[in-house]
């Protein structure tokens, strides 16, 4: 499975990239502004910025919600480097989008999508990327994981393609159980990936080994 980080901030970007398991950054408009960062051409800079750090893929979200607009961002944001990956919401025009981007071997991320018929209808139009929101889902009862395992179904069906992307992973155990049921990417913050490293066991033996080292090489 795929590692992603959802973020713009770009010292956590490095700190994954620099544990060496990072193969690309989702990112989106609410997560630029939350590092400060606005105005077209200083988010633009950004991308490339992240581009620079990650050696994987990065997506990229338009703003538009029409076609044109929709059309008219992708291409510029797919100028902007070899590993942008345009982002499109789960719409009519955006599921068009797709369609023309995909068909000019332009790199899509359909996103927001919260049923298997939306995942369907992407990988349809030729999507690289699905983004089902399962943490998202889970914040209204309703079971988030088990989309992935729909989605994961028919695409097996049907032999798609399109990589199953989680969003909205919220913590470690999404990310483990996202993995158990055939997720071919999952992204999620810094402290959800970091989060697998930890087992008590393993600090309680660590602990052991290095006292029991320097029990037997006393000077």
């Amino acid at each position: 499975m795929k590692f992603f980080i959802d973020t713009a901030n770009l010292s956590e970007i490095k700190a994954a990239q620099e544990l060496g398991v990072l193969d690309g950054v989702t990112t989106n408009p609410s997560l630029m502004a939350k590092e400060g960062i606005t105005g077209t051409n200083n988010i633009l800079k950004h991308y490339v910025d992240i581009c620079n750090i990650s050696d994987g893929d990065v997506s990229a979200e338009v703003n538009s919600v029409d076609y044109d607009g929709m059309i008219r961002e992708g291409e510029e944001l797919a100028e902007l480097h070899e590993r942008i990956v345009v982002k499109l919401p789960m719409t009519k025009d955006g599921v068009r989008a797709c369609k023309y981007f995909s068909s000019k071997g332009i790199k899509v991320n359909v996103t927001l999508v919260f049923s298997p018929g939306q995942a369907l209808l992407a990988a349809k139009a030729g999507a690289t990327y699905v983004s089902p929101f399962i943490g998202r889902l889970d914040d209204i009862s309703t079971d988030g994981l088990n989309l992935i395992a729909e989605i994961r179904e028919i695409y097996d069906n049907y032999g798609y393609e399109t990589e199953i992307l989680a969003a909205s992973v919220r913590n470690t155990m999404h990310i483990v159980n996202c993995a158990k049921i055939g997720a071919d990417v999952m992204t999620g913050p810094l402290s959800a990936i970091l989060g697998l490293l930890k087992h008590p066991l393993t600090d309680i033996g660590l602990a052991q080994f290095v006292a029991d080292y320097q029990k037997g090489n006393k000077s």
